[in-house]
């Protein structure tokens, strides 16, 4: 309950407030449907109106709007980069040394590997941050190659491989001149190859190989292919030692091409050196006359037979003081582990092949039915107008015909079942020379020519 005098204050109170409110003006029912006049927005702040406040703001604007630009140009630049390229076929393009990355753009360009636009080559590279990686050389690109794919195989130095092959049977002289012939090498041969310490096989060089460096891997495989192949030799062996075996390989090499022959043909000469019998071997003689050169260019003269040489196995004992020329793998096996068997005599069968025997008596048995094949293939080839084959054997004392002397009989000095093998009318040719009467065509890419 209300004390004395509460009613009267409150009703004075609300008297005074009243009366200071100021009166309410009737207004038109259009003055009524606008809005009240809005205070003032309040004044900014001394700190809000800051220049450092200012400039932080511009500079997180911009940073923002850089970062908008940036992730729109990463993201059209990959899809610019992993894009298929122009090139419509795949290509080998060279890329000279010392190229810096205008010329490399230029290069590309010209050969339709990238688009016309060196800029985008340029910003993919400083993308890829290959700028220090790129590399000189020859390379290939596939068809429609991405810039991201070019730029990649530029910069892992995936260089065109060319390969090369070097033929059984051939002489250091002969394969370098191959090396000098050779346009995708460089430099010149300091020193001529010692014979047999190359390893003919095919090799792959990327372009700009000199030429000192093929020969070096070449002497390096053969060096690592001989101490493979003496490690697993036949322990009966008559040869002391590695180089004893390339000598003996390179003549087997010269005498056969035929892989189902080697192992027997080194029979045949391995139960020589074992009995003592000279070895006679056509290709020894050759290599004697012609030293590296190689090739004859004609049949072996009666008169050559015993002109001395240190080479001529027809004339000195064992093995020649080296090898005659370069023996591939295959030969080495062969001569490393020879057939078992006790063949002491071969002679060309006419089918590009030899026929072996173990006594002298057989072997001129084979020597007359190879006689007769030979005439038959001279009688076809007067009748057919041809030619006469390289190697034809001529009258008389011009070719060595046999392993017998004038008179038909065996070497003197001889044992009957120990006489000499036919120096092949046409033997040591038969399986490798070209035109060689009853001779196989020489093996693929061998270019040896035992005449």
């Amino acid at each position: 309950m209300a004390g004395p005098g509460t009613g009267a204050y409150s009703d004075t109170f609300r008297i005074a407030w009243m009366s200071e409110r100021p009166p309410i003006s009737p207004k038109s029912p259009r003055a009524a449907l606008e809005p009240e006049q809005l205070p003032p927005p309040p004044k900014r702040s001394a700190r809000a109106r800051s220049p450092l406040v200012v400039a932080g703001n511009a500079i997180i604007t911009i940073l923002l709007v850089g970062m908008l630009g940036l992730g729109g140009l990463y993201v059209y630049g990959k899809q610019k980069i992993e894009a298929p390229g122009p090139l419509p076929d795949d290509k080998i393009v060279n890329i000279p040394a010392r190229s810096g990355m205008g010329d490399i753009a230029d290069i590309l360009q010209r050969e339709g590997v990238i688009e016309n636009n060196r800029w985008a080559f340029f910003g993919a590279v400083i993308a890829m941050k290959a700028r220090a990686e790129l590399k000189s050389g020859e390379y290939a690109f596939q068809k429609n190659a991405s810039m991201r794919d070019v730029i990649n195989t530029i910069v892992d130095g995936k260089v065109v491989q060319h390969a090369f092959t070097i033929p059984e049977g051939l002489t250091s002289e002969q394969i370098v001149a191959r090396l000098l012939e050779n346009d995708i090498l460089t430099g010149q041969i300091k020193e001529l190859p010692r014979e047999g310490t190359l390893l003919p096989e095919t090799y792959k060089f990327p372009r700009g190989t000199t030429r000192d460096q093929v020969i070096q891997r070449m002497q390096q495989s053969q060096r690592r292919v001989l101490a493979e192949v003496w490690e697993r030799r036949n322990p009966d062996l008559p040869v002391k030692t590695p180089e004893q075996l390339v000598t003996l390989a390179s003549i087997v090499e010269k005498e056969t091409g035929r892989a189902d022959e080697r192992s027997r043909v080194a029979a045949v000469f391995t139960n020589r050196l074992r009995q003592k019998i000279k070895l006679q071997s056509d290709p020894t003689i050759i290599y004697g006359l012609v030293g590296g050169k190689g090739t004859l260019g004609r049949p072996i003269k009666r008169s050559e037979i015993t002109q001395p040489s240190p080479y001529n196995t027809y004339v000195i004992e064992g093995l020649p003081p080296g090898p005659i020329a370069n023996p591939g793998r295959a030969s080495l096996e062969a001569t490393a582990n020879p057939a078992r068997t006790r063949d002491l005599f071969f002679v060309a069968d006419g089918s590009g092949g030899h026929s072996f025997s173990e006594t002298y008596d057989q072997h001129q048995k084979n020597v007359a039915k190879w006689r007769s094949v030979e005439k038959q293939q001279q009688i076809d080839t007067v009748e057919s107008g041809d030619e006469p084959p390289t190697g034809t054997p001529a009258p008389a004392e011009a070719t060595a015909a046999s392993a017998t002397d004038a008179a038909g009989k065996p070497p003197a000095g001889a044992k009957k079942r120990a006489a000499a093998p036919a120096p092949t009318p046409r033997r040591a040719a038969s399986a490798k020379g070209a035109g060689s009467p009853g001779a196989a065509p020489p093996p693929p890419d061998t270019g040896v020519d035992t005449q």
